[in-house]
């Protein structure tokens, strides 16, 4: 019996705080009005009775009522059900005088409403009652009834009693003339829900429920909004009872009032409810699920990942709501439709039925979960845990999201406390979890079944909550309509409180307690039901996975261990270790090996332990660390049971071999564990003695397929047998299982019988499980010793991070690897390390015993007894393990393979002998022999070896089925890019995983992921590691192999010699003196040296910084920091001593120069002789000579020494001008047409602005001070080549190869420009209707507008897509802007490409300030290119898509990774300009000079291709060396610092400018095969040997450096070839000299002679066409072989003499070992298949060699017999062309040619046209609230169907589709007029660096903003105003910033209107970024979060945003672009 409410409370508003400023209500009276004793009375009430606020209003309200809810200490919730009206009161306001009105003071009143409530506070949920009661007394008052206010409320408090729960129907009246009844519902434990579950459905639906539903049981943190408080707690009440048969236990607030909002940010779960009109004030709530009920939505932060329900039973819950609340559904489709009912399901009808599905789906999720129970504990009180990993494992579930959630929630941990006891009260759930099964099977069956059992629980909770079927008729008192609106209505009376408490205190003594409550029948206790057991409920999907075959083998093997046939055992050994990757395959081997513990010990021998020991290994490392497969709990008896004897005394176990694994360090692992053990033991104590002798139940299972167990006890290891009982025969015996009595079922018994014992038994079972529970600890306690206390017990533990389980639990560590190094040997890891092993242990292990002996009520004796033991096992078993690991040391070592030795070069040595590791397979497909076939030829064990020029791994397969073969891969150790450590995965084929391991990555595209066994010491590892790197970084190119090779060095051991600077003074000494040299204050000593024979003395000319000004202009790859090279380091440590500094123009050295291929080149190509010149008669030739100005290198460092100028202009001129450029590198002539005569000149970019004005004619060089400027002198050099050039004076014929005229030709055609290179291209133009305008006359449209840089990714496209081409036909064409001079201006820019004798190609920023008057014939063209560090970054990229680490994914493929690498676009771009170059020189007849960057890197590039493309001679091998010594050696590529071929050079980066170069000539060579003399392996080659450092010809940066270095004129004769020569491949018959190296070119030609290996074949001279124009479509390029191929048989087949030895080894060995040349078997990536499967040329003439031979001939040369072979004649048949012929023909010139018109007319288009179209508009996603048209179709935009897309920075809207048609005209910035500069030349810095500071200040030029912005969308351009703090003593000031990602560069302006940029920041330098507050000298008014500080490598910038949300922002962007 309890009272129906506790108290009754009149609440109201407090008038005089609102005198003070603040509204509230206060406690008018209260009743009772001391405590109940078991009910105190909760504070804070008049809180929730106006939970928006207390105030007053202006019109009455009509009555309201509600439910909160408060929850008190005790977490007992108590029901304020709140009755609340409106009362009358007078507000008088007394108005002071006015002085300056006229109105004289005076008192003024006017009526307002307060608010009062009526409150009942109960702890009893019957909410219908208290609305009656509340109603009762409201009308009472209101309408004047004849009854007593106190009289009824003392009733209600005193005299009303409610039974309990499962009670009778109460029929009460409270003294008002009413007649009530309240019925309890029949079960305490089913929640009671009305129809609040059918309401929450209705308002939210169905998939908004089940979501909120998931949120709720995930502890997630939810908020119901609403207008209406009722529906608050009605949505709330409903969630809850959904719950059933959960517990909601977090923070449950209804009803929320506002002073208490700030409860929402609390860090627990919590389910609450706030007043709609309280929504702003919860905006702040990031990790919050909102609902509202009002709108039927949920809003989820994009923060929370909700995990929904596992499927299948998602659908079929779906399905049932569906059939539920939509019933018609099912039948909308029917043409004939049954009738509807007449009386559709009422609400509460709907409400039972919901609540039925989902108690079904309860049931069905938790399948199984009483058998994943454990008991502990039976007396006193039952003590019940769960097997988390148990259920997930059995399930599958181990992974899903949800599940795990659910079961880590505290509403679980109540579901088990309260459901887990076998005896008990049992409800609705139990007996449906008992049934759901079988009722699921039926339903499969029969559909219509599913609504009858739903329906069937749907009564069966209607029941619960009307027992009664008799309704009764209430009568309930109301008030009268309108009542409350009543004028004159008296305030609420003030109560008698005597009165009330009289009645009360009545109530409470005078009414008994009525007989037939005491006589109720108590709820009856039984057995709960088990229920399906977890294994029949999912072990039956698993039946696929119970393979006989492998089960059938692992029991041989397992037999063969232990019948001690080892050798049988380890033939089938791969094929257990496979299978153990099920998990029927390990329980069954625990069971295997359990059968074969005798006497619980097994003593083995020690082959026999190490087999057993990787089984265990194997088995435990494909478990997870939750062990939800119970495996590790399996083999914790079988590790402390196997063991061998090491020798007398000393056992070692198999757990000292099986510790690293993670499971071993979980401690929830060990809790499960022993808990399961525990439910053993009193399983046995309580299992009755005549239980023991049951008869025997023939249940025969298959032995191969899982056990089929009843509940968690079977799923344990088998106890063990007795040693009289054979392994077999217990097999048979454990196919006959007697019936198991579960542990559930013995407690329920022991339950029942609990009450009729006496208390001694009672204690006697208490004191005997006690015990129990003690020993298992003390049991347990030993085995966590044994397993965690390491073997080495020296070493430290290493503590395990969860995300290093996988990777480290993968070591197979066997018995008899004793000498392996502890788990942290490996430095390179994070790690945790521990000094002492004991204490560590002796915390774990105490930490362990304190929880599971305090839950399972060990007595505190005991638990101090096993702290005090610990301690001492722990030293005892580290005392133990000493003796052990001590003589495990003298364990003979496993038997390996024996290290097979590489083959080396001459002069290469062995720097450090070989480590065994294991090559593991990385990323590439090849050689695995997994989806490409073959044999698996890695993983390999070998050894590794480091010599001074190679890293070579040699070795054999794992595979047992590919042994006999040799895998060797290796690279040069100056190609070696990266090195890192890597976390080894679990590798097929290696037993023993080890555990170091790094990864090794190689410029020529070779990759090595090696594990070091554990035999090799991590000293010997570091050692390998230090001594690569020093051969990798060495301090300059002549401690290279290319040199050192020769010498037979001794590397190691290393002798350090005396370096030259030792001490920092002299250091100092010495850089002073060489800075007052380059600053003209000291002049060099002349010295005793004598020069070189052939070295040129310098004039005493002090090194300018001019002439190579490093500090303003900087490479293209921003690397101003970085000195050009060794010589060009002004401070360099390098002595200047050490080079002859004093040059002269020894006329032999000259004409030694001209005897090199590159400058024989300038004979061949008629530009005269250096001996001719003055001396001879000038003829036709002598418009150019060769000039000697740079003889001594002082004009340009970089430059070769002779150079081809016109003939007009003098080297005192060309002194003055070159200054103009960078790195004084001027225009050159390198190449003439032999047709047109026009010209191809080279150089650097110009000079910036800034720059020109400093410089000024040199002092003392003899110059007048009139004489004209260095400009005037550029202008006379540009006349003079315009001069040279035929096209200038004349008209030329056209190229008779082509049909079309000339460049001119293409501007008559009618069609546009625009050529889709695609077919998706051309139907996205048809679909936008471009194609029609293509067609149209007078329309022209240009493709590739805009930098390359800012294009978006496309695949190849060479045109306009089709929305550029609607642009610019619509903005041009069609002049839909109304500006007709658009076009025009277009028109004029065409017409401007005609009969221009020089183009000149250069950056955009030099091409503005150019004063076109003074250069007459010449034309200026802006081009696009990829900068250095572009082609870097593109490189990392391309040799992870072509050699990755790891194998590839669906969604990183490698086409995407080639894709996103942008490799083929760089080469695309060479192409389109080389092409662009071709066509000016060859068709239009004008000459072209190349100035972009440096001049070093992509002018050479696009050089190089260009007169590959344009001079036969180029295709041949002696023509392609000397165009490769011409251009890339004589002009200054700096091959050692792109290459970083010394340890200075490291930090810049790999740049393989070269390497690009190759793969262009490889595209083009693949579409003209017979037009190259060469083949595709010469260019394979040189791409090896470029940067191998083996040969000294791609070594150092310019000829200066080659000519100090002394090789560049030696005199060298030719080797001599012989048969030694051939057979070796070793000994040179001449011998180069040790110091000045070997030549590449050599070395061709050596082999040239002697063999094909270079020579194409299908070469044709006479076919060719005479000028190549390849297509360059991406569809037309090919990944280059080079980069994809391997041959694993002998490594890379560019070592000639190594690939033939390793050859020759093989066939050896398979002669020795067969007798005889079987049938051989090529395979793709072991095999070159160019070697093993030559072409029939190739074939015939080994073969013609091989007889020539065995007949004992003289062979004959290969190419002499080449030249013998008569061609076939060829009739040549005149036919003509058809049409289609000729149009093919045409086509492809007719695109190159228009690939070429684009570039110009791009970059002529620099002004307005070009501002049109490089402005695009920035689009967002907008959703109009009013009706909008489309700017672009002018179709209307309104409303939510109709979101359009808004420009952020114009304003511009138009709908999603229209956005691809949009012409790109953003009017956000302005437009800057070109301003005219007095200078030649202007340079804006945009691909220049920064100097030493950090933001770089540039001249001021007319580089517009809109040039300098990106010009793609706002993912990579961010910009906005910041404030910058100036350098020291500066304030702060406003200024633009743009966030440029294509440039990667931060830029500022004055104002987002400036022009000019002011400087800026390289993203590159940027070390970290981040907030800052307290900011000293900060604006004011400024928001403390919102300043950052941004870190580069050289200064510390601070910046400030207008709020924190934008300096967010700004950092976000930074972080996403760096």
């Amino acid at each position: 019996m309890s009272r129906l409410a506790d108290y009754f409370v009149v609440v109201g508003y407090d008038h005089e705080k609102e005198r003070g400023g603040t509204s509230s209500g206060k406690i008018i009276q209260r009743f009772p009005d001391t405590d109940w004793e078991n009910c105190p009375f909760t504070q804070g009430i008049e809180l929730f009775c106006q939970p928006v606020g207390w105030s007053l209003s202006s019109r009455r309200e009509p009555p309201e009522f509600f439910v909160a809810v408060l929850t008190d200490i005790d977490a007992d919730r108590h029901y304020c059900t709140c009755l609340t009206f409106s009362e009358t009161i007078a507000i008088t306001s007394t108005k002071g005088d006015d002085p300056d009105g006229d109105e004289p003071s005076g008192i003024h009143s006017s009526l307002m409403f307060a608010p009062k409530s009526l409150v009942l506070v109960s702890r009893l949920d019957y909410f219908d009652v208290f609305r009656n009661c509340l109603g009762i007394i409201y009308s009472t008052y209101v309408d004047k009834l004849d009854y007593q206010l106190e009289s009824l409320v003392g009733n209600i408090l005193g005299c009303i009693q409610v039974p309990p729960i499962g009670g009778p129907q109460v029929r009460f009246s409270i003294g008002a003339g009413d007649r009530q009844a309240l019925q309890p519902p029949l079960s305490s434990s089913i929640p009671v829900s009305g129809n609040t579950v059918a309401l929450l459905f209705k308002q939210l639906g169905i998939q908004n429920t089940l979501v909120l539903f998931c949120a709720a049981l995930t502890d997630h943190k939810i908020l119901f909004h609403s207008q209406s408080n009722s529906r608050l707690t009605d949505a709330c009440r409903g969630l809850t009872v959904l719950f059933y048969p959960f517990k909601y236990s977090y923070v449950y607030i209804p009803i929320l009032p506002a002073p208490l909002i700030e409860v929402l940010n609390t860090p627990t779960p919590f389910l609450a409810g706030i007043h709609s009109s309280l929504m702003d004030d919860t905006s702040d709530l990031l990790d919050v699920i909102v609902v509202d009920l009002d709108g039927g939505s949920i809003f989820i932060p994009e923060c929370i990942n909700l995990p929904m329900i596992p499927e299948p039973i998602l659908t079929r819950t779906k399905t049932c709501l569906k059939m539920v609340l939509n019933p018609d559904l099912l039948m909308a489709d029917h043409a004939f439709p049954a009738p509807s009912p007449k009386k559709p399901a009422s609400l509460e009808q709907k409400d039972k039925e919901i609540r039925a599905i989902f108690i079904r789906m309860f049931a069905e999720v938790f399948a199984g979960y009483r058998t994943c129970l454990t008991l502990i504990r039976i007396h006193p009180e039952p003590f019940i845990t769960f097997h988390k990993a148990n259920f997930l494992g059995h399930k599958g579930m181990v992974e899903d999201d949800f599940l795990i959630r659910v079961l880590d929630a505290m509403a679980f941990g109540g579901f088990v406390a309260e459901r887990g006891p076998p005896y008990r009260v049992c409800d609705i759930f139990d007996e449906v979890y008992a049934v759901l099964q079988e009722q699921l099977k039926e339903e499969v069956n029969d559909p219509e079944k599913v609504m009858s059992n739903i329906k069937d629980i749907a009564k069966q909770l209607h029941t619960n909550e009307n027992p009664n079927p008799q309704p009764y008729v209430q009568k309930v008192p109301k008030p009268t309509e309108g009542a409350y609106s009543r004028i004159h209505q008296p305030p609420f009376p003030y109560l008698d409180w005597q009165h009330v408490q009289k009645i009360i205190d009545e109530g409470v003594h005078k009414q008994p307690v009525k007989p037939k409550f005491n006589n109720l029948r108590p709820p009856q206790l039984r057995i709960v039901p088990i229920g399906p057991t977890i294994g029949l409920v999912t072990d039956r999907l698993r039946i696929v996975d119970n393979n006989a075959r492998r089960l059938e083998v692992l029991r041989n093997c397992v037999s063969f261990i232990f019948e001690n046939k080892i050798t049988d055992a380890r033939i089938i050994f791969p094929a257990v270790l496979r299978a153990l990757k099920s998990r029927v395959a390990r329980l069954s081997l625990t069971q295997e090996l359990s059968y074969h513990i005798r006497s619980n010990r097994a003593m083995l021998e020690h082959q026999q332990f190490d087999l057993v020991v990787k089984l265990l290994n194997c088995a435990l490392q494909n478990d997870s660390s939750m062990d939800e497969n119970g495996i590790a709990a399996a083999i914790l008896p079988l590790a402390t049971s196997f063991c061998r004897k090491l020798c007398t005394g000393v056992i070692q176990f198999a757990y000292t071999l099986v510790q690293e694994h993670p499971v071993w360090s979980n401690q929830q692992f060990w809790e499960a564990s022993f808990y399961q053990d525990v439910q053993k033991q009193i399983k046995q104590l309580y299992l009755p003695q005549q239980r023991e002798h049951m008869i025997m139940e023939k249940k025969r299972d298959s032995s191969y397929s899982p056990p089929q167990y009843r509940n968690e006890d079977e799923l344990s290891v088998p106890s063990y047998r007795s040693s009289s009982t054979t392994p077999d025969a217990q097999r048979r015996l454990s196919g006959f299982k007697p019936r198991q009595i579960g542990a559930l079922e013995i407690a329920a018994e022991q339950l029942r019988v609990w009450p009729t014992l006496s208390s001694e038994q009672q204690l006697e079972m208490m004191n005997n499980e006690e015990s129990t529970v003690y020993s298992q600890a003390i049991h347990y306690s030993n085995r966590m010793v044994y397993m965690r206390v390491p073997l080495e017990t020296t070493k430290p533990i290493k503590t395990l991070s969860p995300h290093d389980w996988e990777s480290n639990s993968n070591s197979n560590i066997t018995a008899s690897l004793a000498e392996s190094d502890s788990i942290d040997a490996e430095s390179g890891f994070d790690e945790t390390e521990i000094s002492d092993v004991g204490a560590t242990v002796v915390r774990f292990v105490t930490r362990f015993v304190d929880k599971v002996c305090n839950d399972s009520g060990v007595t505190q004796d005991h638990i101090k007894a096993l702290h005090q033991m610990i301690p001492g096992v722990v030293a005892m078993h580290v005392e133990t393990l000493e003796a052990v690991h001590r003589e495990s040391k003298r364990l003979p070592p496993i038997q390996k393979p024996k290290i097979l030795k590489p083959t080396l070069l001459s002069g290469e040595e062995v720097v450090m002998d070989g480590l065994r590791v294991y090559l593991l397979p990385d990323g590439r497909e090849e050689g695995m022999g997994s989806n490409m076939g073959g044999p698996s030829l890695l993983p390999a064990e070998g050894a590794i070896f480091l010599t001074n020029y190679r890293i070579i791994f040699k070795g054999i397969p794992c595979d047992p089925l590919a042994c006999e073969q040799v895998v060797v891969r290796y690279f040069p150790v100056s190609t070696l890019t990266k090195e890192k450590q890597i976390k080894l995965q679990y590798t097929a084929h290696i037993d023993q995983l080890p555990k170091d391991g790094i990864q090794l990555r190689s410029n020529i595209f070779q990759l090595m992921k090696i594990a070091f066994d554990e035999e090799v010491n991590p000293e010997d590892v570091d050692a390998f590691r230090k001594l690569s790197n020093k051969y990798r970084n060495p301090n300059n190119v002549f401690s290279t192999f290319a040199f050192s090779g020769q010498t037979m060095l001794q590397p190691t051991p290393l002798h350090k010699h005396k370096e030259k600077n030792a001490s920092l003074k002299h250091f100092a000494k010495k850089t002073l003196i060489k800075t007052a040299r380059k600053a003209g204050i000291k002049s060099k000593p002349s010295g005793n040296r004598k020069p070189n024979k052939y070295v040129l003395p310098t004039p005493p000319q002090q090194r300018r910084s001019l002439a190579s000004p490093r500090s303003s202009t900087a490479g293209s790859d921003s690397e101003s920091d970085r000195p050009v090279s060794e010589l060009y380091d002004d401070l360099s440590i390098i002595d200047e001593a050490d080079f002859p500094q004093s040059l002269t123009a020894d006329p032999k050295f000259l004409e030694k120069l001209m005897t090199r291929p590159g400058y024989n080149d300038y004979k061949r190509l008629g530009f005269g002789d250096l001996m001719g010149g003055a001396q001879t008669l000038r003829t036709r030739t002598d418009l150019f000579r060769i000039s000697t100005v740079n003889a001594n290198y002082s004009v340009c460092r970089s430059y070769p020494a002779l150079l081809v100028v016109p003939a007009s202009v003098t080297d005192n001129s060309i002194r003055k001008f070159a200054r103009t450029h960078r790195q004084s590198r001027f225009p050159v002539i390198t190449w003439r047409h032999q047709r047109t005569k026009a010209l191809l000149l080279r150089a650097s970019g110009f000079h910036s602005r800034g720059l020109m004005g400093m410089l000024k004619p040199e002092s003392g060089s003899g110059t007048s001070g009139g004489e004209p400027s260095s400009s005037l002198q550029q202008e006379r050099y540009f006349s003079a080549i315009v001069g040279a050039t035929p096209n200038s004076g004349r008209v030329y014929h056209p190229s008779c190869s082509d049909s079309l005229t000339s460049l001119d030709s293409l501007m008559m055609v009618e069609q546009p420009i625009t050529l889709p290179d695609t077919p998706d291209m051309l139907r996205r133009a048809y679909k936008t209707g471009s194609v029609r305008s293509m067609v149209k006359p007078k329309t022209t449209s240009f493709g590739r507008i805009g930098s390359i840089k800012e294009k978006s990714r496309m695949s190849g496209t060479a045109s306009l897509d089709s929305s550029a081409a609607a642009r610019i036909n619509g903005a041009l064409g069609e002049g839909n802007y109304g500006d007709r001079s658009h076009g025009d201006l277009i028109n004029n820019s065409v017409q401007g490409l005609k009969r221009v004798a020089l183009y000149v190609l250069g950056e955009k920023a030099q091409m503005k300030g150019i004063k076109m008057e003074s250069f007459p014939k010449c034309d200026f063209i802006p081009v696009d290119f990829y900068e250095v560090r572009h082609v870097k970054a593109s490189f990392k990229k391309l040799m992870r898509a072509c050699v990755p680490s790891a194998p590839p994914t669906q969604e990183n493929t490698f086409y995407k990774a080639v894709e996103e690498c942008e490799w083929l676009l760089q080469i695309q771009n060479i192409l389109q300009l080389a092409g662009a170059t071709v066509d000016l020189l060859d068709v239009q007849g004008s000459s072209v000079m190349m100035c972009l960057e440096d001049g070093w890197d992509f002018t050479t590039q696009v050089v190089s291709v260009a007169q590959i493309l344009l001079d036969p001679y180029y295709r041949t091998i002696e023509g392609f060396r000397a165009l490769v010594e011409k251009e890339w050696l004589s002009f200054g590529h700096r091959f050692t610092h792109r290459s970083n071929q010394t340890a200075a050079n490291q930090a810049s980066g790999f740049a393989p400018l070269f390497l690009q170069f190759l793969d262009v000539v490889h595209q083009v060579m693949n579409q003209f095969p017979l037009s190259f003399e060469y083949n595709d392996f010469y260019l394979r080659f040189l791409a090896y040997h470029y940067v191998a450092s083996r040969f000294r010809s791609f070594m150092l940066d310019n000829e200066y450096e080659r000519m100090e270095a002394g090789w560049l004129c030696e005199e060298r004769k030719t080797p001599k070839i012989d048969d030694t020569d051939v057979e070796g491949g070793f000994a040179y018959r001449h011998q180069h000299q040790p110091s000045l190296g070997m030549s590449v070119w050599d070395y061709i030609d050596k082999h040239h002679r002697k063999s094909s290996i270079f020579w194409n074949f299908y070469y044709s001279p006479h076919d060719q066409e005479m000028v190549l124009r390849p297509y360059s479509n991406m569809s037309n390029l090919r990944v280059w072989e080079y980069y994809l191929t391997e041959d694993l048989a002998h490594g890379p087949p560019y070592e000639i003499e190594v690939t033939q030895r390793e050859i020759q080894l093989n066939e050896e060995e398979i002669t020795e070992t067969s007798g005889q040349m079987t049938r051989k078997v090529v395979n793709g990536c072991y095999d070159n298949i160019r070697i093993q499967q030559p072409d029939s040329f190739t074939w015939q003439l080994q073969e013609m060699y091989k007889t020539e031979n065995d007949l004992g001939l003289l062979p004959q040369k290969w190419k002499t017999v080449w030249d013998k072979i008569e061609r076939p004649n060829r009739d040549t048949i005149h036919r003509n062309a058809s049409f289609n012929t000729q149009m093919v023909r045409s086509h492809g010139r007719s695109i190159h040619k228009r690939s070429t018109l684009e570039i110009l007319v791009k970059g002529k288009m620099l002004g307005e046209a070009a501002k049109m179209f490089s402005q695009p508009h920035r689009f967002e996603k907008y959703t109009y609230t009013t009706p909008v048209y489309c700017d672009y179709c002018s179709q209307v935009l309104w409303g939510l169907l109709k979101t359009g897309m808004h420009c952020a920075d114009c304003g511009y809207n138009c709908h999603e589709k229209c956005v691809n048609n949009v012409p790109k005209n953003c009017t956000k910035l302005k437009i800057v007029a070109d301003s005219n500069s007095s200078s030649n030349v202007s340079r804006a810095g945009g691909s220049e660096s920064g100097s030493v500071t950090g933001v770089t200040t540039v001249p001021s030029t007319s580089t517009g903003y809109e040039q300098m912005s990106s010009g793609s969308s706002e993912q990579q351009t961010f910009e906005g105003y910041l404030f910058k703090r100036g350098a020291l003593l500066k304030g702060w000031k406003q200024r633009w910033f743009v966030l440029d990602s294509t440039k990667h560069q931060l830029r500022y302006y004055d104002a987002m209107e400036d022009s000019s940029c002011k400087g800026f920041i390289d993203l590159l330098d940027i070390v970290s970024i981040q907030p800052i507050k307290n900011v000293q000298g900060a604006p004011k008014r400024s928001d403390e979060n919102a300043f950052f500080e941004l870190k580069t490598v050289r200064r510390v910038y601070n910046f400030l945003a207008f709020d924190a949300k934008t300096a967010q922002e700004w950092i976000d962007r930074i972080h996403s672009f760096i």
